[in-house]
């Protein structure tokens, strides 16, 4: 946790975006409506304006991003107002994360040495490094978002009698093996009987809520009040945690994070008037008509299917790159003239001539995070393992979210939205690890990749100012 501090705390450019500072302001001053800075000039974007009954313009903004790290903010901007550092905040919440993740791991049934790599992993070898040490409005929505998302992960797994904490992996895998059926077929029965369960529930409602599970599914939900994308992880805590049965498991977790997630709701309705924030539409058609070059449709959905393909190519195939003109595209597109024609020497972090650069658009996560590989023979207990199915089902419901969305999230190094799934999916980790034998060659030689990768982008961004 020290080390990640110092790490993300590395001098960087300077960013403007700032926005959660501004909305505090305005809570703080009892209203959602922000007066616009500086004339709502480009480092201020991202809003939706208001307009009165004439539709004239109010000077007034509200943002469309569900409001958790604004609230975060309050007691820092009420002490320092608008020059309150959101970059440091998010530091320290990034480190904090990183101890999170250890703590929540160690519910897992997994030596010290899969548990310590995958902690390594997460603050070090995922974009959660590029997050929280750029602190910046969309990336600062991750880190508070990753942090009651661990609570509840740590939560969940430690009410889970299934995951003892001093269990072995093999003798995990032993109790695993010993159930009758597949979980897929237990899932099946288990859903044929949970409308008697729930009925019989009904009679002693407190009684049929499980308090920890509870607790797992209000700290999730919280996690979505910062990032709405993260609901689609439900599937994980219908699986997992304490209640004993599929049906107690997921009423208790479900009445949990309908708490805050209905709180946002209402709160969309008493801003725009509407359920889901108009601000989101509003700044897709901005974008979709502005950024022809990252082939955006105006005609499309903000989220619609035929977006998958070309997402799907940042998300798995998009590459650095190799042998630029220069660094200076914003979409990392090379020129025709390659500087060392001209004799110059390049450099790994040389703007003027460098050997590669990442690209702004995204990349491949195989290539930024490769130890993401390791989740490989974890999922060979898909069928069987309540852990591994849960897990599986929020990465990919939250990934296929995600990937129908027209942006991706640039400007970026990697690809940030996985900062929305990688909380699922570093279990899946951890256990690959365990069930190859522990922290091998390879486990090591692919955290080890995914750490100077993340380091590599980390300068990058620096030097490019993203």
């Amino acid at each position: 946790m020290a080390l990640a501090l110092a790490a993300y705390w590395l001098p960087g450019s300077l960013r403007y975006y700032n926005h959660f500072v501004w909305q505090a302001l305005a809570f703080l001053d009892g209203q959602a409506a922000i007066v616009c800075p500086v004339a709502c000039d480009r480092w201020f974007q991202d809003v939706y304006p208001l307009r009165d009954a004439a539709g004239n313009l109010t000077g007034q903004v509200l943002l469309p991003f569900p409001p958790l790290p604004a609230i975060v903010l309050l007691p820092f901007v009420a002490l320092w107002g608008i020059a309150t550092d959101q970059r440091a905040v998010s530091v320290v919440l990034g480190a904090v994360n990183v101890g999170l993740c250890w703590w929540a791991l160690g519910r897992l049934p997994v030596g010290r040495a899969p548990r310590l790599a995958t902690t390594i992993f997460f603050g070090f070898g995922t974009v959660a490094w590029y997050a929280a040490s750029l602190g910046t409005t969309w990336f600062f929505a991750h880190v508070v978002a990753v942090t009651p998302l661990l609570l509840a992960l740590g939560v969940a797994l430690g009410g889970d009698r299934r995951f003892a904490r001093d269990a072995e992996p093999a003798a995990a895998d032993a109790q695993e093996d010993a159930d009758p059926a597949p979980v897929i077929m237990v899932m099946g029965a288990a859903i044929r009987t949970s409308v008697r369960e729930v009925a019989d529930g009904l009679r002693a409602p407190l009684a049929f809520i499980d308090r920890r599970q509870f607790l797992a599914g209000l700290l999730f939900g919280m996690a979505a009040t910062a990032r709405l994308t993260i609901v689609f992880g439900a599937p994980f805590f219908m699986l997992v945690g304490s209640g004993g049965s599929l049906a107690r498991r997921s009423v208790s977790a479900g009445l949990g994070a309908i708490i805050p997630v209905g709180l946002l709701l209402a709160y969309n309705l008493a801003t725009t008037g509407e359920v889901f924030h108009p601000g989101y539409e509003y700044q897709y058609q901005l974008e979709a008509h502005g950024y022809a070059a990252l082939g955006y449709n105006p005609d499309w959905a903000i989220e619609d299917i035929r977006y998958l393909p070309q997402n799907l190519g940042i998300l798995f195939l998009s590459a650095p790159t190799i042998l630029p003109a220069n660094a200076t595209g914003v979409f990392g597109d090379s020129g025709a003239a390659l500087c060392a024609a001209a004799g110059a020497a390049r450099g790994v972090f040389d703007p003027t001539c460098p050997i590669a650069v990442p690209k702004a658009i995204g990349m491949s996560i195989i290539l930024t995070s490769p130890a993401f590989l390791l989740v490989i023979p974890a999922l060979g207990r898909l069928r069987r393992s309540r852990l591994v199915a849960g897990a599986a089902m929020a990465v990919t419901a939250i990934a296929v979210v995600n990937l129908m969305h027209f942006s991706q999230g640039w400007v970026q190094f990697g690809y940030r939205f996985s900062n929305d799934f990688v909380v699922f999916a570093l279990p899946l980790v951890a256990l690959g690890m365990a069930r190859r034998g522990g922290v091998g060659l390879l486990a090591a030689w692919l955290v080890g990749l995914s750490l100077a990768i993340n380091f590599w982008g980390m300068t990058w961004g620096n030097v490019l100012g993203w």
